[in-house]
């Protein structure tokens, strides 16, 4: 794949001298795609919330529900995840392609480290295919073109965008975005998407967000419950709406976390 070049060129353009926010997430999530800066800072976070390695865990797991779902009750065949982060156990083209082999899946991502292990996302089965775009979230249509030599883009796609909203600091830029990508989806396409939350309920996280953007790399955007369902306006939600992410269709009831999500349906 040809987008993904040399290693040792992209590792040069990796900052190791701050945290960043995908290997901060990798080490939380039990991964090795991270460096002392990121764990130091991470457990800086952590000992501010100590159930915030928590979150990391409930949106990999929401992600997995909200892909079965899709893959193996809606018949969704094709997904374009955006703001992918570090490759871990089940991804996206994994979870899929075991209800689905044809599954096919675009990851896109603008972090040269995530960019440097693209390869481990592209591990198709034979029947499906996978493929990997460097490009921001806020390059719409060039995600749109590059994606449709992998994707159909007249029959149905999972949108997932998990993560990824909370580094567009305009509301309105980051309502924009999502509307434009999907307007370019026909109907039967899906919303996934989950972010952090602010709250007064949980005003740690607050905190650990607070010191996240006075040290750490890219800033990060609260929103609260109600301004996360303006994502999904104009589709049909998925039960149980836009909730925590440890709590839509968990297999046992767990604890809310300051992640939130949903699954919307564009009509």
């Amino acid at each position: 794949m040809d987008r993904v070049t040399d290693n040792a060129h992209l590792l040069a353009r990796i900052d190791t001298t701050r945290p960043h926010t995908a290997r901060i997430w990798n080490y939380w999530t039990g991964g090795k795609d991270n460096y002392s800066v990121d764990r130091e800072a991470g457990d800086q976070i952590r000992a501010l919330h100590p159930g915030i390695g928590d979150y990391a865990l409930a949106d990999r797991l929401f992600l997995g529900r909200a892909v079965h779902h899709l893959a193996a009750e809606v018949g969704i065949r094709q997904f374009l995840d955006i703001g992918t982060g570090l490759p871990s156990a089940d991804n996206t083209h994994e979870v899929a392609q075991r209800a689905a082999p044809e599954a096919r899946v675009v990851y896109v991502d603008n972090d040269p480290l995530v960019l440097a292990h693209a390869r481990a996302l592209l591990t198709s089965t034979p029947e499906g295919c996978t493929d990997y775009l460097d490009a921001d979230l806020r390059d719409v249509d060039t995600i749109l073109e590059s994606a449709a030599r992998t994707l159909d883009l007249t029959r149905p796609v999972a949108l997932m965008l998990l993560g990824v909203v909370i580094f567009i600091e305009d509301d309105e830029e980051s309502y924009g975005i999502v509307r434009r990508l999907m307007d370019a989806l026909p109907a039967g396409s899906h919303l996934v998407l989950s972010h952090t939350i602010t709250s007064p309920a949980m005003p740690d996280v607050d905190a650990a967000v607070a010191f996240w953007n006075e040290h750490g790399t890219p800033r990060l955007t609260q929103r609260t419950p109600q301004q996360l369902t303006r994502y999904f306006d104009g589709l049909e939600m998925a039960e149980p709406g836009v909730v925590s992410c440890s709590r839509w269709r968990p297999e046992v009831p767990a604890e809310e976390v300051a992640m939130f999500g949903g699954v919307g349906r564009k009509p």
